[in-house]
């Protein structure tokens, strides 16, 4: 396991700064998803991390070792990328097996290590097969596992799902989580999809424009995001200005929501308030609603994702999306009552 740093790390491709300052710690062991959108700067950073690349400024450490310069075969990291590249010709144990096989390790080693690893991926079974016999998540495993026989101190993986379905995806991530797990291995993981970072994740960091924006736990992020870019890139649908006062009441243009015990006695000030929409409860008459942060709206639009509902309530001159599990179905044209506890309730200051 392997400690990794990088201080103050910049990538200059010519006049263009693909990576501006980079400071960021990854413990060992530890799980982290590099996330952002296309041409953020998450893969450069990767391959800055590989040797794939070397930075124009700053320094990369691996356990407290600068190893800036240090090329990507003297790392001992290993790569898996978003094309699995495997060897038509070539069953499933000799791509497994050829890494080693090109530096020369004793055939009994490869036996015992390729034994080892098949077990570890669960493709025992396929070892004789070729990838096209394989599934996409069983290719998949395969570089995964020609990787990991290696066994490199840092695994980093760039977008390795993305050509997969919506379901395998899903399998694939928790077989990738529970593998790190059970190997203890630190593995940095390049991806552009939330829900993914969410899920796999310890921490996540979050890169615009080849600046470092927000680095936190999966569920710190998405509750307590720093400012309004992070929250609307990591799905909040309801964020509106306000006024706050010292009270810990924000005046908004469709009610006055009371806020949690850390917002009182902060001064008055312009904020904007984000309202997760799992978090609104949606209430079909008055005598349910609570006293406090309750308004009426109408339902005006509604969208089925099969476990769950969308609707769109005008209430006022806003438009507030509430996410419901979808026991029921609440018409269109129908008045409620929407609610949301004060602790659920995020500010960002009016600058951020």
């Amino acid at each position: 396991m392997t400690k990794v740093q990088l201080k103050g790390v910049r990538k200059d491709f010519g006049a263009f700064t693909a990576i501006e300052n980079i400071d960021l710690e990854i413990a060992s062991g530890e799980l982290v998803a590099l996330l952002g959108p296309s041409g953020c700067g998450k893969t450069t950073t990767l391959r800055m991390i590989s040797g794939l690349e070397v930075p124009s400024f700053g320094s990369i450490l691996f356990d407290d070792k600068d190893v800036s310069e240090v090329p990507v075969q003297d790392r001992n990291v290993g790569m898996v990328f978003q094309r699995y590249a495997l060897f038509p010709h070539m069953s499933v144990e000799k791509n497994v097996a050829f890494g080693l096989k090109v530096r020369g390790t004793p055939r009994p080693e490869i036996e015992e290590r390729l034994q080892e690893i098949l077990d570890v991926v669960q493709l025992n079974e396929f070892r004789h097969r070729f990838p096209a016999q394989l599934s996409g998540g069983q290719m998949q495993r395969v570089a995964i596992a020609r990787t990991l026989i290696t066994k490199p101190s840092v695994l980093m993986m760039d977008e390795p799902l993305a050509n997969l379905d919506t379901k395998l995806r899903g399998e694939m991530r928790r077989f990738i989580r529970a593998l790190q797990k059970r190997l203890g291995i630190t593995t940095i993981f390049v991806t552009h999809d939330q829900v993914e970072a969410m899920e796999l994740a310890d921490r996540v960091a979050v890169i615009f424009d080849g600046h470092l924006a927000q680095y936190d736990a999966p569920d710190a992020l998405y509750q307590r995001p720093n400012s309004i870019k992070i929250a609307d890139f990591m799905g909040a649908t309801n964020i509106f200005t306000a006024k706050v006062d010292a009270s810990g009441q924000a005046q908004t243009s469709f009610t006055t929501l009371k806020l949690g015990p850390d917002e009182i006695g902060q001064g008055s000030r312009n904020a904007s308030v984000i309202l997760r929409s799992e978090v609104i409860d949606l209430l079909l008459t008055a005598e349910e609603a609570p006293a406090d942060n309750t308004f009426a709206g109408v339902v005006t639009a509604r969208e089925f994702f099969g476990a769950t509902v969308n609707y769109s309530v005008t209430c006022g001159d806003e438009k507030i999306i509430v996410t419901e599990q979808s026991r029921r179905l609440v018409e269109i044209g129908q008045q409620v009552w929407l609610n949301i506890q004060p602790d659920r309730i995020w500010l960002i200051p009016e600058a951020a």
